[in-house]
């Protein structure tokens, strides 16, 4: 079985997005693929009630408890690790997680670690996508589903959606209406990974 593993921070829109389409278009049985476990770096998230209700394993791992991002990094890679199982090595979610990686982190997880960020990549890599967006001017914006790399938010494009910067538009309501595209986009980007055996 292909282990999933979903990282958050927050409320976890995205995870549950992943969850659901894992669970309604039975990942298990036609991909041989599952969401093993959500780790989250904030006892607080909210996503965590979520992924507890479907009865997912999770974890937290809080990076004031290390004192520096190696550390931090090392024991989350080795509760990636005791998630995922024998077996293949896991597919590695990233799903509002608010961290930036190390690279010795990205190279041990090359080709399976994946990311959603609210813009059109290349344009507005890092933080405040929306309200940069709306500064430059744009007619249109979106979110990129893209394989993580050392270079923040740099990795091969796997999946965009776009949609229309409106003459009303303020950071808020772009960001929800990129969002519900978000929980389109991100299924559909790991599912086609799965189907081609994460290629």
């Amino acid at each position: 079985m292909q282990s999933i593993v979903i990282l958050i921070s927050g409320g976890g829109s995205n995870m549950a997005a992943l969850v659901r389409a894992a669970q309604q278009e039975d990942w298990a049985a036609r991909y041989g693929a599952a969401v093993a476990a959500v780790i989250s770096n904030r006892a607080d998230a909210a996503g965590l009630l979520f992924a507890k209700a479907q009865g997912i394993a999770t974890h937290t791992i809080s990076q004031t408890d290390f004192p520096d991002r190696g550390q931090f990094d090392a024991v989350l890679a080795q509760a990636i690790a005791s998630c995922a199982g024998a077996g293949k090595p896991p597919l590695v979610l990233l799903a509002g997680f608010m961290r930036i990686l190390t690279p010795g982190f990205v190279q041990a997880h090359a080709e399976r670690l994946i990311n959603i960020h609210p813009s059109l990549l290349p344009a507005f890599a890092g933080l405040h996508t929306h309200e940069r967006a709306l500064a430059a001017g744009c007619k249109f914006a979106g979110a990129t589903v893209h394989r993580v790399t050392e270079v923040l938010d740099e990795g091969a494009i796997l999946e965009q959606s776009v949609v229309p910067v409106l003459p009303e538009d303020d950071a808020h309501s772009l960001s929800a209406r990129v969002l519900a595209t978000e929980h389109i986009i991100y299924p559909r980007a790991v599912r086609r990974l799965l189907a081609a055996g994460l290629s």
